[in-house]
């Protein structure tokens, strides 16, 4: 199998099947593992009526919070490669043709789906607001404490081997395992003498009434943990 699409949902009802459908379509060897976070709104039972042989659900005793959905999806996963995906609409699963092919070059470890790499061509761009603001900053701070030059550390789309993501200790339970895991890949790239690649991607942002989850306490718990794992990892 090729590839293990892992899937963490929260009250995402209205979107849920529409998502899937999308990621069914793409037309390569793979898994669907929805991790319901416990929600309330009743995406649980639209989950557990679906009967598709290449999904399988994880369902969470309560809300454990986003990065440990991941997680439990991330240790359950077969394919050759995991990519995480949120189940709104903010992001196109026809992106991950494109995707696995610049992960599957010699020198790439990971590769991240950059939503702000050649937006304009697109006619695409991010909206500017105090989220924004806060993404930059923590983008860039990112790439000082790392030596990095990366342009969206903290995108949903990051893909790498699944062999490789499941040997990582991953820590983090909230957004902020958005950042542990590119601090992760970066350092590990480094030590293996690979890279962390970035290849744009569609972006389709929503806004906080439309269902956005990701608060600025998110943000400062972002900002701890991309400065902890650059003192506290090997290679850091």
């Amino acid at each position: 199998m090729k590839l293990t699409v892992v899937m963490p949902v929260y009250n995402e009802r209205a979107t849920i099947l529409e998502i899937l459908e999308r990621v069914r379509a793409v037309e390569v060897d793979k898994e669907i593992i929805i991790v319901d976070n416990c929600s309330t709104d009743g995406t649980r039972e639209v989950v557990q009526a679906i009967d598709y042989p290449e999904v399988r659900a994880i369902y969470q005793d309560q809300n454990r919070m986003k990065g440990n959905s991941v997680k439990k999806g991330i240790a359950a996963a077969r394919g050759e490669y995991t990519i995480i995906q949120d189940a709104d609409l903010e992001y196109d699963p026809r992106d991950y043709l494109r995707l696995l092919v610049e992960v599957e070059r010699d020198e790439v470890l990971a590769v991240l789906g950059s939503r702000t790499l050649g937006a304009a061509e697109r006619e695409q761009s991010l909206p500017a607001n105090q989220f924004s603001l806060g993404r930059d900053f923590l983008n860039d701070w990112f790439n000082m404490l790392y030596d990095a030059s990366l342009t969206d550390i903290a995108t949903c789309y990051k893909l790498a081997p699944t062999q490789f993501l499941q040997s990582l200790e991953l820590v983090s339970d909230g957004f902020d395992l958005d950042f542990e895991l590119p601090a992760k890949f970066v350092l590990e790239a480094r030590r293996r003498g690979q890279i962390v690649s970035e290849i744009p991607i569609r972006y389709y942002p929503r806004s906080l009434e439309e269902g956005k989850k990701i608060r600025w306490t998110d943000g400062v718990a972002s900002l701890k943990a991309i400065t902890r794992f650059r003192f506290s990892e090997p290679g850091g």
